[in-house]
């Protein structure tokens, strides 16, 4: 198979760092002023899947991209609902990576029972704006000048995304470990292969 979506794992951290090193370094996308390194993504990664998923896209055992969900805020009535960030290698983009990271996260999310998920985009990014809004996303408005790097005060766009109807009473949260005994677990994760042409290899 030529590409391969799965959950990531500590021995991902190298080549997200790859990935996510000149957007933090040349770039107003990510609002952080100093790169982390591969112990650091390892933290993180340690860190989220705890309780949220984070995917990566390999093509030819590369990762193309990763994507993942975090807390949108602290107080308790938030906990149904999580930002997503998303990042693809420049090797991969126009390839429908962000795509499929995407339909596969919004499964595993939907899943363990979150209702909404948010983006924030620093502006002007058109690309990443067609992403979010190709997948659903709709603009909910612009915190002005929000952030300051690389010499100038931006603009941050946020978008939000309904992962699934919602319920008069929302159930309790899956755990990570509760959703990937589920008999379609496999099914969730791969769903966003599909996005892929010519379709994957059978």
């Amino acid at each position: 198979m030529t590409w391969k979506l799965r959950m990531a794992t500590l021995n991902d951290a190298a080549g997200i760092a790859e990935i996510y090193e000149p957007i933090v370094r040349s770039t107003p996308i990510s609002f952080e002023i100093e790169v982390p390194g591969e112990q650091e993504i390892r933290r993180r990664i340690e860190r989220t899947m705890t309780t949220y998923p984070w995917l990566v896209c390999e093509y030819r055992d590369r990762i193309a991209g990763y994507a993942y969900a975090s807390r949108h805020a602290e107080r308790a009535a938030y906990q149904w609902s999580v930002d997503t960030s998303i990042y693809v290698h420049s090797d991969f983009r126009r390839r429908r990576v962000g795509q499929a990271l995407y339909i596969s996260l919004f499964r595993i999310l939907a899943a363990q029972g979150y209702y909404n998920a948010y983006a924030g985009i620093t502006l002007p990014n058109p690309a990443s704006v067609r992403l979010h809004e190709s997948v659903g996303f709709r603009p909910i408005g612009v915190y002005q000048e929000v952030g300051y790097k690389m010499g100038a005060w931006h603009d941050v766009g946020y978008w939000e995304l309904a992962l699934q109807s919602k319920t008069p009473v929302p159930r309790p949260l899956l755990t990570l470990a509760e959703i990937q005994r589920d008999p379609v677990w496999q099914e969730m994760l791969g769903a966003g292969l599909s996005c892929f042409d010519p379709p994957r290899e059978r």
